[in-house]
């Protein structure tokens, strides 16, 4: 299955722009979210085939949230992708730990996001 609808969870405006850009013009529908409340709003009305997630954010972190929605029955299915300037691999294996499928560091680089996204699908 193709990779078409992606959630895009950060509370940068910029990273947010930068990556609905980016997918958007690799034919991917986009819809983003700032924070936890916002992705459950988003999540319960429409299932997205891919989240973006950052990991710093206020309120729940990414590794919070990707916990939260990896291990609840009706959103354990998406793959989440942790997109973060954390580049330690202990944050990384940390971030798999938690229900991550894959974890790339920013600044993105646009190619590796999207042969991730590809190998997903």
């Amino acid at each position: 299955m193709a990779i078409r609808n992606v959630l895009i969870i950060d509370d940068s405006k910029t990273e947010l722009m930068f990556l609905t850009n980016l997918l958007q013009k690799n034919s991917m529908t986009v819809r983003t979210a700032e924070g936890a409340d916002e992705a459950f709003k988003q999540l319960a009305e429409a299932k997205p085939d891919l989240i973006l997630m950052d990991v710093v954010m206020p309120g729940q972190n990414g590794y919070q949230l990707t916990r939260a929605i990896s291990r609840s029955p009706e959103y354990a299915g998406i793959p989440i992708i942790l997109c973060t300037s954390k580049s330690l691999e202990t944050d990384r294996v940390w971030g798999m730990r938690q229900g991550a499928r894959d974890y790339i560091t920013k600044p993105v680089n646009p190619s590796e996001l999207l042969a991730k996204i590809k190998a997903l699908g």
